[in-house]
C-alpha cells in the first residue's frame, strides 16, 4: 500500500519510541503511564456503564464527559474538547488554528511529534533553541509566526513555564494562537487553565 501514499505521508520519518522495557516491575513515567491500577470506584463505574448502551453511537459531543471534566478543572465546558488521547487531540489543533502561511515556532528541545504534525498537514515551522539551562525563553517567541505551541512542563527536559512567563507570552502573541500543551501538567507544573477566560488565543 506504501505505493499509494501522498508525497506529503510518504516523506515523513516513522516515530520511532524510546526504548521500552518488557519489566513489568518498572513504571514508565516517560510514557505517562501510572503505577496505580484503577480505582475499585472506577471500575464500578465502568461496570455500571457497560450493558446495551454499548451498541449505540456515544454523544458525539461528548456532554455529559466535558461538564465533568469543566467541573473537575474549574473551566467553562466549552474550553473543553474530547479525544482519543492528546495525540488525537494535538492533531486537531494543528489542523484547526494552524495555517501554512507563516511558521508555527516551538522549541528544539521538545516532543517529537510536533515536527511531524507540521510536515503532515503542510505547515512551515521554526525550532526555537532552548537556552543553555534548558529553559524556554518566552522572548525568542516574539518574531512573526503563524502560532506558537509550547508543551508545560517540557517534554523532555521536565522543566516547567511559570504562569508570569505564559502569561506575557500571550499578551506578546495577541494575535496569534499560544497551544499550551499540558500532557504533563500533573507531574509539577501550573496549569494554564486559569488564563483561559482572560486570554481568547489561549
Amino acid at each position: 500500500m506504501s505505493r499509494y501514499w501522498s508525497d506529503r505521508v510518504s516523506r515523513l520519518d516513522p516515530y520511532v519510541p524510546g526504548e521500552q522495557t518488557e519489566s513489568k516491575s518498572v513504571t514508565k513515567l516517560n510514557t505517562n503511564e501510572s503505577p496505580f491500577g484503577p480505582s475499585e470506584h472506577v471500575i464500578q463505574a465502568v461496570s455500571r456503564c457497560v450493558g446495551q448502551d454499548l451498541r449505540l453511537y456515544p454523544d458525539p459531543r461528548s456532554l455529559a464527559l466535558r461538564d465533568a471534566i469543566a467541573s473537575v478543572e474549574g473551566v467553562n465546558s466549552d474550553n473543553v474538547f474530547v479525544g482519543n488521547g492528546s495525540d488525537e487531540v494535538l492533531a486537531h489543533a494543528f489542523q484547526a488554528f494552524f495555517s501554512s502561511s507563516r511558521p508555527i515556532l516551538f522549541p528544539d528541545i521538545t516532543y517529537s511529534f510536533y515536527p511531524s504534525y507540521c510536515r503532515l498537514f503542510g505547515l512551515s515551522y521554526e525550532q526555537i533553541p532552548l537556552n543553555d539551562d534548558f529553559l524556554v525563553s518566552v522572548e525568542s517567541y516574539s518574531k512573526q509566526n503563524g502560532g506558537v505551541i509550547l508543551p508545560n512542563p517540557n517534554a523532555p527536559t521536565g522543566i516547567d513555564l511559570g504562569l508570569t512567563a505564559i502569561r506575557k507570552l500571550l499578551e506578546n502573541q495577541s494575535e496569534q494562537v499560544v497551544v499550551i500543551d499540558e500532557a504533563y501538567v500533573d507531574f509539577g507544573a501550573e496549569s494554564a487553565a486559569t488564563l483561559l477566560g482572560e486570554f481568547p488565543n489561549l
